[in-house]
């Protein structure tokens, strides 16, 4: 059974043949989701906008490819994670943590209170920080589940993997991150 969201079937299949506005209403309805995956994956607002342009520029490359076996939402899940994964590859080696901390911040400005925003910031940086630790496989999946609440099986369907993959690594990085964190709050006191 597929499920399309608030585009139908017929979207989709126009879009399949090159027209534009349904290739736009396709990007309308999923790019939110495609860039807030690509920012807990890259932990930059640069990075993901150009994860982002990637992922759309290569779904409609591919869109002809697409076989209605699942989702489009999950086609498109996995094209995302696995870009954002390769970027966060690429990345890795290059990025200081606290400039991606920097980064991230620029776009969570908004107009709550001071205390609000302070407290806000320091959860984010919390989270990145935990999330920084973990192998951009692990993180995606912890992303994936966690922070987008998908299932594990539409997070094995989204990258590929089997199920039994998904819950070994969001079992070890769900472990690794209670380690760290119960480190972080002996390290407060």
């Amino acid at each position: 059974m597929l499920v399309f969201t608030n585009l139908d079937e017929n979207t989709i299949i126009d879009a399949l043949e090159g027209d534009a506005d349904a290739f736009e209403s396709i990007y309308n309805e999923y790019s939110g989701f495609v860039y807030n995956v690509a920012l807990r994956v890259v932990n930059s607002a640069d990075e993901a906008q150009e994860v982002t342009q990637e992922v759309f520029l290569t779904v409609y490359r591919k869109l002809k490819s697409f076989k209605f076996k699942s989702s489009l939402k999950t086609w498109i899940y996995r094209i995302t994670v696995n870009m954002a994964i390769d970027y966060a590859r690429k990345r890795s080696k290059e990025r200081d943590h606290s400039e991606l901390y920097t980064e991230n911040n620029k776009r969570q400005k908004t107009i709550d209170t001071v205390s609000e925003e302070i407290e806000r910031e320091q959860q984010e940086k919390t989270i990145s920080t935990l999330l920084e630790t973990l192998n951009p496989d692990q993180r995606a999946c912890i992303v994936l589940r966690s922070i987008e609440g998908l299932s594990y099986q539409e997070i094995a369907d989204a990258l590929n993997i089997n199920i039994n993959t998904v819950r070994t690594r969001i079992k070890r990085a769900r472990g690794k991150l209670i380690d760290l964190r119960k480190e972080m709050v002996i390290n407060e006191v």
